[in-house]
């Protein structure tokens, strides 16, 4: 990938990764705080070129699925506030800064979105941060990127929010706010990372074991368990994310099972998918795949209880490709240090 291209985030980026973002020429650094403004440009200076920034504003618009995804109220850990005037504050540290190239402002209001009146609604604000910077300052911000957080479908009930709706709503937003506000447009971004991403890849697990468990009403659940769970899908412990999951090595004509797809973990929160119907005579060697888990799965991977994470393998036209192999028991035991 270009590094031209490439928008490094964070709220709290080392040194090293802020030298390291500008000398293979990284496009923009969304700048996240005061602190990292400062930082940025010393080291902006001392490699004698200019930084090309974009200010992470926090609209004060909650959206996301979630609490820890919603990520544009006032109370969390990134973006400088619009409403107590830290972002345009910090418009005017970036202008004056000799080390960075301001190039405009970003926002990310969450993750998993279906109303798009957030996005409405931010895009407004962002747009009037804009014109306000404009009108005091007396320049106009070239670039908005607006962020991402487009929701997709996890599970056959789920809903996703349409591409199409999406676009044609922001573009209605940020046309009346320009209406409104005046100026030259801006370059406009947005980033669908899990929507392009997410439905692009499934995790494809072996069946292990399978146990059936009384419930309190009489009933039964059947446990499938897989090699693997939460090292590499954190989504369902930590967010309490849906998914669904279907036999894929073979047909099946039994009856279908209220079933609930477990991990290999020490852990009882250990869940890949919640509730669904499986056929009840799966068994172990079975193959089952769970969709939808393109964005926010290897990704998050992890080797907890030093269980190795699985490849990413693309297939097409019937034939395979490795991008990113298996873990190996070599390749865990070559972190450790041998004791003199």
């Amino acid at each position: 990938m270009p590094a031209a291209r490439i928008g490094l985030h964070g709220n709290n980026k080392s040194d090293d990764e802020l030298r390291r973002a500008l000398e293979a020429g990284v496009g923009r650094i969304v700048v996240d705080s005061f602190t990292e403004i400062e930082t940025l440009d010393q080291i902006a200076r001392g490699l004698g070129t200019r930084a090309p920034v974009l200010v992470r504003v926090t609209t004060g618009v909650h959206a996301g699925g979630h609490e820890y995804i919603a990520t544009s109220h006032e109370d969390q850990k990134f973006g400088l506030s619009l409403a107590s005037g830290a972002a345009f504050d910090a418009l005017v540290a970036c202008q004056d800064a000799e080390g960075i190239d301001l190039r405009g402002i970003h926002t990310h209001i969450g993750s998993q979105i279906l109303s798009l009146e957030a996005f409405q609604e931010s895009a407004e604000r962002m747009l009037g941060l804009r014109a306000a910077f404009r009108a005091e300052i007396g320049v106009d911000l070239p670039e908005v990127d607006l962020g991402g957080g487009y929701a997709i479908q996890y599970t056959p009930a789920g809903e996703a929010l349409s591409p199409h709706d999406a676009a044609a709503g922001m573009a209605e937003a940020v046309a009346a706010a320009m209406s409104r506000v005046g100026g030259t447009w801006p370059r406009l971004s947005i980033e669908p990372g899990r929507a392009i991403a997410g439905p692009a890849g499934l995790t494809l697990y072996r069946v292990g074991v399978v146990k059936h468990v009384g419930l309190e009403d009489g009933g039964q659940r059947q446990y499938v368990a897989v090699d693997g769970g939460m090292s590499d899908n954190m989504r369902t412990i930590t967010y309490g994310a849906e998914y669904t999951a279907t036999i894929a090595s073979r047909l099946s004509e039994s009856e279908p099972a209220l079933s609930r797809v477990v991990g290999k973990h020490c852990e009882s929160g250990d869940i890949v998918v919640r509730d669904v119907d499986l056929p009840s005579d799966i068994a172990r060697g079975d193959l089952l795949a769970v969709p939808a888990t393109g964005a926010y799965g290897r990704v998050m991977a992890n080797n907890y209880n030093a269980v190795l994470r699985p490849a990413v393998v693309s297939v097409a036209d019937g034939a395979s490709t490795v991008h990113v192999r298996r873990d190996t028991l070599e390749d865990l035991f070559s972190w450790d240090v041998a004791p003199d």
